[in-house]
């Protein structure tokens, strides 16, 4: 182990100086010692790494060094062989000032910004009525108080469930991170708040890290962002789905307000019931016109008069077919009288007799010639009463 403790260290330290970035989370220079120790986090990565130098250096930057200041660190790698550890030793420390970090947000702003994390329409809308609202804000912070305050005081009966993270400092980021990962998992949180009070470019860039942004862009709940006052703009207000001046504006607007809601309860009420009342009016109405109409007023009127008209037509139909009968009646009487008159019998009854012979074909024929029978032919005489039979003797023309 120690040959492999040794190769590793021999390897490290032919690496040369290195300049390194990070965020300071701990300092340790204890008055009368020669050696500070810093504690530098890559705020992008849950990453840190040990820094030594000299006291003097710590004790002489301006301004002076404090916990969540980025940094840029000059030095070399070092291996320490009996903790196997690895470490950094600094020849120089700067800090970094607030023209690099507007300048690397605004790079990063440009990133996130041709990734469409910024676009409109990946944003969600708000639940009218949230069953519960996550709060991530500092313990006991003015932001907690007027998000709370304003929260359930436009509705009382809002459930609140409160994360308490650093907003500020190298460990801002991973808590808020936790804090947002616990309330998205959540399935009674349907709106998250990230909330804080105003502050200084360094004291809000834990919510322009670009870790956190691409946390809230990839949550499955809807999240606030009500960092700082109007003027502040971090990352994260691009990101969110709906951006806040205040945590005043965020109390306001995460639930609606329960005075209002009830007046439009009350007037949506009261317009269903005069609409419903002018319908049942304007219903009667039209009733009372159609019960005043002749055919409702006197329903059997109308059928009283059919009745009398079908009367009459029946009357009309049973003259004329008794009209039509006593016509043909008449003419088939003059027709019979007619035929009776020019009838044989009537003939016969006047003294008259038909003479029928009997053909080769035996059929009977009225004698109408005396060509057309020999003497000897047998003949029928038929009178009015009957008829005789007779024999041809002889023929006179």
């Amino acid at each position: 182990m120690r040959t492999v403790a040794r190769k590793i260290a021999d390897w490290i330290h032919r690496l040369g100086a290195v300049w390194v970035e990070g965020q300071v989370t701990q300092i340790s220079a204890r008055p009368g010692t020669q050696t500070a120790f810093v504690t530098l986090r890559d705020p992008a990565a849950d990453v840190s790494m040990t820094v030594t130098c000299p006291a003097r250096m710590v004790r002489a930057a301006d301004p002076p060094l404090r916990d969540g200041a980025s940094v840029v660190v000059h030095g070399r790698p070092s291996f320490f062989l009996g903790r196997g550890t690895l470490s950094l030793r600094a020849d120089e420390i700067r800090p970094v000032g607030i023209g690099e970090l507007l300048a690397r947000i605004e790079r990063l702003r440009k990133l996130l910004a041709a990734e469409g994390l910024f676009a409109a329409e990946r944003k969600r809308g708000l639940p009218f009525l949230p069953r519960g609202v996550g709060l991530i804000t500092g313990r006991a912070s003015a932001a907690e108080h007027d998000v709370l305050v304003n929260a359930q005081g436009r509705w009382p009966a809002v459930r609140m469930r409160v994360l308490n993270t650093a907003v500020q400092g190298a460990h801002a980021v991973p808590q808020i991170l936790r804090a947002l990962s616990t309330l998205d998992a959540d399935p009674d949180v349907d709106v998250i708040v990230i909330a804080r009070g105003g502050g200084s470019v360094e004291d809000l860039l834990p919510f322009s890290d670009e870790a956190l942004c691409r946390a809230v862009a990839a949550a499955g709940t809807p999240v606030i962002s009500a960092v700082g006052h109007e003027p502040d703009s971090p990352l994260l207000d691009h990101v969110a789905d709906l951006r806040c001046s205040t945590p005043t504006d965020a109390g306001k607007r995460v639930v609606p307000d329960v005075a209002e809601e009830t007046a439009k309860v009350h007037q949506l009420r009261d317009r269903a019931r005069r609409s419903l009342h002018g319908w049942v009016d304007t219903q009667r109405r039209l009733l009372d016109q159609l019960r005043s109409r002749p055919a409702l007023a006197d329903p059997l009127g109308p059928v009283q008069r059919r009745q009398v008209e079908v009367e009459t037509q029946r009357e009309r139909g049973r003259r004329a077919v008794l009209a039509e009968l006593t016509r043909e009646q008449t003419a088939l009487a003059s027709a019979r009288a007619r035929l009776t008159a020019l009838g044989p019998s009537a003939t016969l009854e006047r003294g008259y007799s038909v003479v029928q012979y009997t053909d080769d074909s035996g059929n009977l024929r009225v004698l109408r010639s005396v060509a057309d029978v020999t003497d000897g032919t047998p003949l029928r005489v038929r009178v009015t009463d009957g008829a005789v039979r007779a024999v041809v003797e002889t023929r006179e023309e």
